[in-house]
């Protein structure tokens, strides 16, 4: 059994120095596939919901691919990793893309540049709404653990910030409570609820780790959001990442009593939201090295020892089911860091800002020119 499985890929564009620059309104009007965010400065495109890993590497590397040419066209401009403005960018100053926007509007006058950030939103199809709320419930508790994987911004404004993920600790999560939810009939109450209060502007007003999705929400849902993740710049550590997630919905599918928090926790219900919170903040500081409250019984233990355990226990079933290749790179991301650790590595080694961020387009650059030769020619 596979899982559909898309990927919302939110970029930056800008120099091959790392300079930033908002070009996003170009972008869309002159290469398709491509959508605007509110600032100019980052892009964001959509694969489509695929079931094989090899399908959804191309999709991810052929509309990089295209972009990469466009910008070159244009100007000495390319991709720039990482999550947040990392050199100093006008961190404090708009640029919309769309000044004609309302709900633009609305989100530059109430959370200003906090929302300019980059990350990654997995989406993984499930049709039965009842399991995909039990699924939701338990990647909302080891949702950290995909932060912990894919952090990559430890730099803001050209300073160290002492967050591996600057991009989720200043991230406005909206509405700032969400509950676990007991049934579909649950969200949707509680949605609109939020929607009649304007806690939530619209549907896509709901800015939390993880979240119910759909062509119709909170009424039809066919898939489950994960949202709290960095960029990962690096297709492959990316797929398996996605790969890791979709294992462990897989194994929720199969046993899906005892992968519950709300019946398998020794926690209440209010403990639960009370350790996600903080290890989310937690995450966001250290990452692989937080220590962690585990949901079955609130005991601590290391990011790196979860998502270690975690592999172990689903890889069998990645194997069973054909994809267990593209979740190996997991192991590659504890053993050398996250991209926000290499790069804090790289700066007390005394590497300059611009010169990690510069040197990171290069080593992208280079591999995807690789992955485009093996899978283009």
């Amino acid at each position: 059994m596979r899982l559909s499985k898309g990927i919302e890929v939110e970029i930056y564009t800008g120099t091959s120095q790392g300079k930033i620059v908002g070009l996003s309104d170009r972008i869309t009007k002159e290469l398709n596939g491509f959508v605007r965010e509110p600032d100019s400065r980052n892009v964001e495109y959509i694969t489509v919901p695929l079931l094989y890993y090899d399908n959804l590497l191309y999709a991810l590397i052929n509309p990089r691919k295209r972009l990469r040419g466009y910008l070159q066209d244009i100007g000495d401009y390319t991709i720039v990793p990482g999550s947040t403005l990392s050199l100093g960018d006008n961190v404090d100053q708009f640029y919309r893309s769309d000044p004609n926007n309302s709900y633009h509007s609305y989100i530059e006058n109430t959370y200003g540049t906090d929302v300019v950030t980059a990350s990654i939103h997995i989406n993984i199809g499930i049709d039965n709404p009842e399991t995909l709320i039990d699924a939701y419930n338990l990647v909302r508790v080891e949702a950290p653990l995909f932060l912990a994987l894919s952090a990559s911004s430890p730099f803001l404004g050209g300073k160290v910030t002492g967050f591996h993920s600057t991009r989720w600790h200043m991230f406005p999560q909206t509405p700032q409570k969400v509950p676990f939810f007991t049934n579909h009939a649950h969200f949707i109450t509680w949605t609109e609820k939020q929607l009649a209060s304007q806690n939530m502007q619209n549907v896509r007003h709901f800015w939390t780790s993880v979240r119910p999705n759909g062509c119709d929400r909170p009424y039809r849902l066919n898939r489950l959001e994960l949202r709290i993740c960095d960029l990962i710049i690096d297709p492959i550590s990316l797929l398996s990442v996605v790969a890791l997630l979709e294992a462990r919905l897989l194994q929720l599918l199969e046993n899906p009593n005892s992968l519950n928090p709300l019946l398998k926790s020794q926690l209440s219900t209010e403990a639960l939201l009370y350790i996600t919170q903080q290890n989310e903040l937690e995450v966001a500081k250290r990452s692989l090295n937080a220590r962690l409250y585990n949901w079955k019984d609130g005991s601590k233990i290391e990011a790196k020892k979860w998502i270690e355990e975690l592999y172990q226990e689903v890889f069998p079933i990645a194997k069973r089911n054909g994809f267990s290749r593209f979740l190996i790179p997991i192991k590659k991301i504890l053993q050398d860091g996250n991209l926000a650790q290499q790069w804090l590595h790289k700066y007390r080694l005394g590497n300059s800002i611009t010169s990690i961020i510069s040197r990171e387009i290069e080593a992208i650059t280079y591999q995807e020119k690789v992955l485009e030769n093996k899978l283009f020619n």
